[in-house]
């Protein structure tokens, strides 16, 4: 019995390494995802409750999430003794904790904008029904709220301004792109073109962009106002070419062994670049989106102050005439929401590029 018992205690121990063997696995498997989304420091943590050692474990921890929350609390630190000694013709330069403050405040705006639009339409619904109650039925109207938008507002605009003119820009940087990795022909006519419109500035794209919008689209919808699309236009002309350049660099750096044997299969262009084109140079043309993704974000906010168009770049411009005593905080607000959008968005990037590469390791 006491050998039964001993081959009984030596299953029991093999299964439980084998469970941890494959909770580890899992963890593993898992970290790689967290670290695209910057909660790289949840597997140690994981690996700690596991049962792993943690000694390593703490190591790891400490550079993904002690050190750079060492980095901002150091930051913030600097930034709240600096403030007050800087003096501007808006008053001196606000700390954290006033940041903060007018930051919930403009969730307070936004929270009591979103009331008096659910009693305006309270309202209109209960006029509405009144006169069909009272047979005056030709006197019921539809009105939509016109209050002031909110900064919440001005955000969402932004977010479907810079997607528009991104996803137009990528429809034409990459078959441009492909075209000209693939031809010398096609490269050499649109390089020069390329290089010299690469440099322009937004600045200098938006009154051109301005007048022949506003030539040409005489008739503006609800759904596309032409401010979004000067806007887009703007954002598409600038960020296209990281896409455009990065698309044919890719194309061009693949084996040519891969291109003989389409030829040797006799396959149809389409299926060439379907198969074997893309499939190749998918990791750099998602660096080329990740970075035209970048200069979009950065090139609508100047669009629309310059512009006046509606979102975060005129809340900015806005507040700056303003000039209140709460305006440079809302201004400071603005900022550190544009680059925690920015560092967002080429998150979701990097994420679709290791979704859909295997560049990135795992």
């Amino acid at each position: 019995m006491a050998i039964v018992g001993d081959y009984v205690d030596v299953d029991a121990a093999a299964e439980q390494r084998a469970r941890k063997e494959r909770i580890f696995a899992r963890i593993n498997a898992a970290a790689s995802y967290l670290n695209i989304v910057g909660l790289g420091w949840l597997a140690p943590l994981a690996r700690m409750a596991a049962g792993d050692s943690i000694k390593p474990q703490l190591k790891e921890l400490r550079q993904t999430l002690l050190v750079p929350l060492l980095g901002i609390g150091l930051f913030l630190a600097a930034w709240g003794w600096v403030a007050p000694h800087v003096k501007t013709s808006l008053g001196a330069i606000p700390g954290p904790a006033e940041v903060w403050g007018q930051a919930k405040n403009l969730y307070a705006d936004h929270v009591a904008e979103r009331a008096k639009q659910a009693a305006f339409y309270e309202r209109q619904e209960a006029r509405n029904a009144k006169l069909i109650a009272d047979g005056r039925a030709d006197e019921v109207k539809q009105r939509s709220y016109a209050g002031n938008p909110t900064y919440f507002d001005q955000i969402l605009t932004s977010l479907l301004t810079v997607a528009v003119g991104f996803v137009v820009a990528t429809v034409i940087a990459v078959p441009l792109g492909i075209f000209c990795g693939l031809s010398k022909t096609v490269n050499g006519a649109l390089n020069p073109l390329i290089q010299i419109f690469k440099p322009v500035s937004p600045l200098a794209w938006l009154p051109i962009v301005t007048m022949v919008v506003s030539a040409l689209y005489t008739n503006p919808t609800e759904y596309l106002p032409k401010s979004l699309l000067i806007s887009a236009i703007t954002v598409t002309l600038c960020s296209l070419w990281p896409t455009l350049i990065n698309t044919a660099l890719g194309v061009a750096s693949i084996d040519k062994d891969l291109l003989n044997v389409g030829r040797v299969l006799q396959l149809p262009a389409h299926r060439t670049v379907t198969k074997l084109v893309l499939p190749s140079s998918l990791p750099l043309i998602f660096t080329g989106l990740r970075l035209s993704l970048g200069v979009g974000w950065m090139v609508l906010i100047a669009a629309e102050m310059l512009a006046q168009n509606p979102g975060l770049g005129k809340f900015v411009w806005d507040e700056f005439q303003n000039g209140s005593s709460q305006s440079l905080a809302r201004i400071i607000v603005a900022v550190l929401t544009i680059g925690i959008i920015g560092f967002l968005l080429d998150r979701v990037m990097y994420a679709l590029q290791s979704a859909f590469t295997f560049s990135s390791q795992r």
